[in-house]
């Protein structure tokens, strides 16, 4: 397996090998500005420059129908034939913005792709006052291997009832808000996750990566924990889960020693 992160929850993840490689694209912002209703002035994330658009991308996964999951600047630059799977709320995004080939799935759901992928949607975060998003576990059914994905650390229980997944992508940070308090709950969650799903290997998302931020919802948000504090967490629990801090771009190969059934 090989991942590649974007920035913020943007990754590339290569199943597979050889020829049967299958390339996944998840939660892309790659171009353009990241805003929540063009209000500039309350919330702003950019880069110097845009990313590449990666080639032979063969799935969309979206895990939220937010702008930070569902970009729609980079969703109108990507090729509308290529198959999209999505949360209720994202795949009415794709949808609107011409997707040929859109699949809600809703919790419990199962999408298997050309006997290559099989992903299972769980309940994830909540978003507004009732609409719980989607988390997914992706099997690559050429080898194996397993993944989890939810981006603001929040864990359906019901990942303790399917043994053990290879490879974890979860926010290790809790961002918090006056009032509100935890949106996300990447810190306070991560280590019950790990005992949950005993992942060989985690890798952080919702970092910033290479994109700066401006607005005043920036101002006000306070951050606690982070991956070296998750991994202590980790060795005192016994765990031998491995944390890899990714770069920006950068192709990085995850080797799975006897991939988990799942």
């Amino acid at each position: 397996m090989y991942l590649t992160w974007l920035d913020s929850n943007s990754w590339l993840v290569e199943f597979g090998e050889g020829d049967r490689t299958t390339r996944v694209l998840m939660d892309p912002w790659l171009v353009g500005d990241l805003m929540f209703g063009n209000a500039k002035w309350f919330f702003r994330g950019f880069r110097k420059s845009d990313r590449t658009i990666p080639e032979n991308i063969d799935l969309i996964v979206l895990s939220q129908g937010l702008e930070d999951h569902a970009h729609p600047p980079t969703l109108k630059v990507l090729d509308k034939s290529i198959p999209v799977v999505g949360s209720p709320a994202a795949a009415k995004v794709a949808t609107a913005l011409g997707f040929t080939h859109v699949t809600t799935l809703e919790h419990d759901r199962v999408f298997t792709l050309d006997d290559r992928v099989k992903i299972q949607a769980l309940e994830g975060s909540t978003v507004g006052p009732t609409t719980k998003e989607n988390a997914y576990v992706m099997r690559d059914l050429l080898t194996g291997a397993t993944l989890y994905y939810e981006p603001h650390g929040s864990h359906s229980p019901k990942l303790k009832e399917m043994g053990e997944i290879d490879v974890v992508l979860t926010p290790m940070i809790d961002l918090k808000l006056p009032v509100v308090g935890s949106f996300i709950k990447g810190m306070s969650s991560s280590l019950e996750l790990a005992k949950w799903v005993n992942p060989q290997v985690m890798l952080p998302t919702a970092a910033g990566g290479d994109i700066n931020f401006e607005g005043i919802l920036i101002k006000a948000f306070t951050a606690e924990g982070g991956p070296q504090e998750l991994q202590q967490q980790l060795q005192d629990a016994g765990l031998k889960t491995r944390i890899i801090e990714p770069k920006p771009g950068v192709r990085t190969e995850i080797a799975i020693a006897n991939p988990c059934p799942i």
